[in-house]
């Protein structure tokens, strides 16, 4: 899938749709993680909004140089972090290359705990003297500090982050115009709902079947499905409880499963 930085429409890719595991998980021989159907390979949680004026990737996976290529996605111009864990930003490293396109440091969204986390972990790209460094020999990004419930404007788009809970952890959700991407969730705090009112999408966490402390489980998202009613729900952070065909044809009417490589125009 080509992905054109003069699109008309706005797009949303869905990179990755797994857990932090992936799917198929190492060691197991489940016969989802045998599956022939490519719809149950799920690498680690990533989407990219595809506007008008520049790709924006909300998250950097440790297959995000995979994920990119695999969609032929081949500029990114901004990045927006949803949490600092490492399935959402061990590919960073990768984003390197990215100043060579864009003609100078990547633009990264992320709250002061991501900011610090990026800082202590790719200590390398923040030492004396990397900021004079050729593109391309260490990630070279520009901090933008926002917070839930205050809008930015990145690419000519306005973007509203969204408080939520990732168990013990406050994480952020985007939404997009009628759009909303809100994975590794557990609870969705109760100012938050407002901001999630009169969705035509909504891209929520739905881990597995089972009661989990820091994701919702499928039962608890339709649950917050039907509360917010948007006209059309995808589940994303899939483990391996879900083979996709056989869970799909038992979700309610406008709940789909989403699997990487899936594409919406919004």
């Amino acid at each position: 899938m080509s992905e054109s930085v003069e699109a008309a429409t706005r797009r949303l890719v869905f990179l990755g749709t797994g857990t932090s595991t992936g799917v198929p998980m190492l060691g197991c021989d489940c016969s989802v993680c045998t599956s022939s159907d490519r719809r149950n390979r799920r690498t680690r949680p990533s989407v990219l909004f595809a506007f008008p004026q520049g790709n924006l990737l909300i998250d950097t996976t440790p297959e995000m140089r995979i994920q990119l290529l695999r969609e032929r996605i081949r500029h990114v111009h901004a990045i927006a972090f949803t949490h600092h864990h490492a399935d959402h930003l061990f590919g960073l490293d990768d984003a390197r290359l990215f100043p060579r396109w864009i003609g100078g440091p990547v633009p990264c969204y992320c709250e002061p705990p991501t900011e610090e986390c990026i800082r202590r972990v790719f200590h390398y790209a923040f030492g004396p003297g990397t900021d004079q460094w050729p593109a391309g020999f260490v990630p070279k990004l520009q901090f933008i500090r926002i917070e839930p419930g205050v809008a930015f404007s990145v690419l000519g788009q306005r973007v509203l982050p969204i408080r939520l809970d990732h168990g013990p952890s406050p994480v952020l959700g985007f939404r997009v115009g009628a759009l909303a991407y809100c994975t590794d969730v557990s609870k969705i705090p109760a100012a938050s709902w407002p901001l999630l009112e009169g969705l035509d999408v909504l891209i929520l966490d739905a881990l597995r079947h089972e009661p989990h402390p820091t994701h919702f489980s499928l039962s608890e998202a339709l649950e917050v499905i039907a509360g917010l009613r948007p006209r059309r729900a995808f589940l994303t952070h899939l483990s391996h409880s879900f083979d996709h065909g056989p869970t799909q044809a038992k979700l309610p009417s406008g709940v789909e499963l989403a699997y990487d490589g899936l594409a919406l125009e919004f």
